[in-house]
């Protein structure tokens, strides 16, 4: 494995891909942010895959349980959070209103971790490190350098993860729709975002920002490797460019190229 980082309480500190293409998520993310992988047996027929950048531990990669899959769970990231205790946790979530979609378990010598949904229905991970502390590249380029709730409930959300995680959020001004900015010990690491109508249907989810030091590029290569560009490169002002994709299998992610990237 490659080396690994510390984290805040808090903080995201894993990414998980849960896939129905594991073999062609590799070489998928491998074109796109240069990704290089090694596989872990977990069973007789299945492994898990860690994705590595520049030596180091950046997101990890699984095929979907046919239970996920039966259930209508599209191909999805995962964002792990981590916390001191999952146990006292997740009972706190329970109290404030979310629901427990796995319960805390240990991950062999690695975390323990649970899955859990918000009150609005969007899923998030708990993981209390043991030998593994989570992701050794973060905030750089080639990496997860944001994440983001898009919700139904802005002040519900605020409420929720800020009481469960002790977050610091203030408003983001500038933002074309309501937006809060998540701070922890480790300084801002992502967004609340608050979701319109133009959303239709579309249930409040987390998403990750994959960080490029050339958005043009990136999207071609994405899209030349089979991706489906959802929302094309667009500025956000005083932070950067960005588009939103779903790889081959339809997970869900955007682009970013900070300003600081674009000159």
């Amino acid at each position: 494995m490659g080396t690994m980082g510390s984290h805040a309480n808090g903080s995201p500190a894993w990414f998980e891909l849960a896939t129905t293409d594991q073999t062609g998520a590799k070489a998928f993310y491998q074109a796109l942010m240069g990704w290089s992988h090694q596989d872990h047996p977990i069973s007789d027929d299945q492994h898990y895959t860690i994705f590595e950048g520049d030596g180091a531990e950046v997101a990890a990669a699984y095929t979907m349980m046919p239970e996920q899959a039966e259930s209508g769970m599209p191909p999805h990231w995962d964002i792990y959070f981590q916390v001191a205790d999952v146990d006292a946790s997740v009972e706190k979530a329970r109290a404030l209103g979310g629901q427990v979609v796995v319960e805390p378990a240990e991950v062999m010598e690695h975390l323990r971790m649970a899955v859990l949904s918000d009150p609005q229905g969007a899923l998030f991970c708990l993981m209390q490190p043991r030998q593994h502390t989570g992701v050794g590249k973060l905030r750089q380029p080639h990496s997860v350098t944001w994440v983001e709730l898009a919700t139904s409930d802005l002040d519900a959300a605020r409420s929720f993860y800020g009481e469960l995680l002790g977050w610091t959020l203030t408003e983001h001004p500038g933002a074309p729709v309501a937006y809060r900015i998540v701070e922890t010990a480790d300084g801002r690491v992502g967004g609340l975002m608050q979701m319109t109508e133009e959303w239709g249907d579309i249930p409040p989810h987390w998403s990750i920002y994959l960080q490029t030091p050339d958005i043009q590029s990136s999207v071609a290569t994405a899209t030349a490797q089979g991706a489906k560009l959802n929302v094309p490169i667009f500025p956000a002002p005083g932070v950067g460019q960005i588009a939103q994709l779903s790889d081959p299998s339809g997970a869900w992610f955007y682009l970013i190229q900070p300003e600081a990237a674009a000159g």
